[in-house]
């Protein structure tokens, strides 16, 4: 069994050729469509992993999500100045090369007709010299009275001099299936693990991944690739941050690549080619992400590029002409072209469901924050981009992750989502305290009139915990993750029931209201709950309310809401209780006003200690090393 130990990245001899992707027809798991790997336009194709069978009279495209090249963003980030498509094919058939622009207009690049072909290579290449603004590249494949099997595909590019080793780093906590499912999917692409050094596993759980019989195999097939370390939890900083600390000790790593990978994907194992190929030809270090498709509905991607508004605190905002909760396997209503990032896109940061990390970038800025979970990857993003240092979000390098409107936000995780937004923006952005103070007590506002005391009581515990300053953060956060999850146990709507078993009411007794469309005028309504709750009058004394309905101004018509929590598991019982309101509000207003008056003062704090608390110093004395 792998047991902890230093890893042994070393630069490794460069190929002849620097292998960017594979072209693979069909997904990791049978609940992957097809259609995101290979579209059948016309006629009859069967699709396998590594195998392409076009029956006669048919075409088949790769203008798909993981079936395209990503031109421009090769183009804008890295010194490759040509690609070559090699395939091996047999039977008769068309080859194509296609390129796109910005706007999605396609035009063919070279063609190459085969006939009776025996294992044949065809080779196709162009320059990467008309992509600045947007496009992409990918074949189309074509067949007459015969068929044509393709495989072996690779997308090339002129290696480097040498190729920077790569450590995948799996954060887990007490999800035991989860990170194995991982692991063996990891393990399972022989092409992709030889890109890989070492993978660490930082296990911060109760309920160890290696104590089940299952890890001993998996184990087994990494071989010394594999270290497993424990350590208490310290959220997800802590455990992605422990890769970065082992790689970075490493005296002859300094030039290597940092994978990481949540525990809870499903992971699409030609990710590491296609991050680790970028990073390998950018111009400069670059933390090249992942992006994000939905688990339970695989076919959508989450967004193509993301920003964070350090002004409001609002974070996932999406970059203009970027792909936005979209059918990758559906077209555009308007244009009719298929649902592609052909605009090129810059992205703020990357969230660290899957995203490289250079070990230069980490020597040059620091590790990350112990802010133990929330805005961690945020807060990275834009420290690095201060140091000039850019993330890219990479079209066709995707892996399946929990869909994040399926999460309620109502539950302990909202604390630090809120307290690190204060940190970052206090680190990253102007701060102004009068547009913070007044997006965060509008916010705490609707939850009053929601009936949401626990989450009001939440926020206001991130804001008071952020006035502490940053010695707060000397543990990492241990000790407020088990603060905000019992103060949360004080508040009855924050406990989600069964819905077929609610407290204090029978089987049908409830009715479902659903809301009116959405207010024209927000104010007026806003004033006229607020005067009606503190009246003590209300619409509807009790009835169930959809996850879509949840709004505030909805919910606050009732005495009792019954509200679908939007993990759609459960129920979640909203009392209207007066006094409480009235307690909270007054407690806002006095942690709202300490906000607005000592902001600059934390402000200048947070960045004086910014250099302590990134420090190596710090995460040595977290891991008790």
């Amino acid at each position: 069994m792998a047991m902890p130990g230093k890893s042994n990245l070393v630069e490794h001899e460069a190929p002849e050729k620097l292998l960017t992707q594979r072209g693979l027809f069909a997904g990791p798991s049978p609940i992957i469509s097809e259609d995101l790997y290979a579209e059948v336009r016309r006629g009859i194709a069967d699709r396998e992993r590594h195998r392409l069978v076009v029956h006669p009279n048919a075409t088949v495209s790769m203008n798909t999500y993981f079936g395209r090249f990503p031109a421009s963003y090769w183009q804008r980030w890295c010194v490759s100045p040509e690609v070559e498509l090699e395939l091996e094919v047999t039977g008769s058939g068309q080859l194509s090369l296609v390129a796109s622009d910005s706007e999605g207009e396609t035009r063919t690049v070279s063609a190459e007709k085969v006939v009776e072909a025996q294992a044949q290579v065809v080779r196709l290449s162009t320059k990467i010299d008309k992509f600045t603004d947007g496009g992409g590249l990918w074949f189309d494949v074509v067949t007459g009275d015969d068929s044509l099997t393709v495989e072996n595909v690779r997308w090339t590019v002129a290696p480097p001099k040498t190729v920077r080793p790569t450590a995948v780093v799996i954060c887990t906590f007490n999800r035991v299936d989860d990170c194995l499912n991982t692991l063996a999917a990891i393990a399972s692409d022989s092409q992709p693990l030889e890109l890989v050094d070492t993978v660490y596993v930082v296990d911060q759980g109760s309920d160890p991944v290696e104590s089940r019989p299952r890890f001993a195999e998996v184990a087994a097939e990494l071989g010394a690739k594999l270290r497993y370390i424990r350590q208490p939890n310290l959220g997800g900083a802590g455990g992605f941050t422990r890769g970065l600390y082992e790689v970075t000790e490493i005296d002859h790593a300094e030039h290597a690549n940092v994978l990481f990978m949540d525990d809870d994907v499903l992971c699409e194992p030609e990710i590491i080619i296609r991050l680790t190929a970028f990073a390998n030809r950018t111009a400069h270090p670059t933390i090249v992400g992942g992006q994000m498709l939905y688990l339970l509905h695989p076919n959508f991607l989450h967004v193509g590029a993301e920003y964070a508004n350090l002004d409001t605190l609002a974070p996932g905002q999406v970059v203009e002409g970027a792909l936005f909760n979209a059918d990758l396997t559906g077209y555009d209503e308007e244009t009719g072209k298929r649902n592609v990032q052909d605009k090129r896109v810059d992205a703020g940061y990357n969230g660290w469901w899957s995203c490289l990390i250079p070990s230069e970038i980490v020597k040059a800025i620091g590790y990350p924050l112990p802010l133990f979970f929330q805005w961690d990857d945020i807060e990275y993003g834009y420290r690095a981009r201060e140091h000039g240092f850019a993330t890219v979000s990479l079209p066709g390098a995707g892996v399946w992750h929990a869909d994040f409107h399926w999460k309620d936000w109502d539950d302990w995780h909202r604390y630090f989502n809120l307290r690190n937004a204060l940190i970052t923006s206090a680190l990253h952005s102007r701060f102004d305290p009068k547009m913070i103070v007044r997006g965060m007590a509008k916010q705490f506002a609707t939850y009053i009139l929601g009936m949401q005391y626990g989450l009001a009581a939440t926020q206001l515990k991130a804001i008071q915990d952020f006035l502490e300053g940053p010695d707060f953060l000397a543990d990492g956060g241990v000790q407020a993750a088990a603060d905000i999850r019992k103060l949360r146990a004080e508040f009855p709507e924050t406990v989600r029931h069964p819905a077929s078993e609610i407290p204090g009411f029978k089987p049908g007794s409830l009715p479902m209201i659903s809301a009116a469309p959405s207010p024209k005028l927000i104010a007026p309504v806003f004033v006229k709950r607020l005067v009606n709750q503190l009246l003590g009058k209300s619409v509807h004394d009790a009835g169930t309310v959809p996850a879509g309905d949840a709004a505030w101004w909805h919910v606050s018509l009732f005495n009792t809401a019954v509200v679908t929590d939007a993990s759609q598991e459960g129920v979640r019982v909203r009392k209207r209780d007066k006094e409480l309101a009235v307690r909270l509000s007054k407690q806002g207003a006095k942690v709202f006003r300490e906000l607005y008056r000592r902001a600059p003062e934390l402000q200048r704090a947070y960045k004086d200690a910014m250099g302590q608390l990134t420090s190596r110093e710090t995460w040595s004395r977290l891991y008790d090393l």
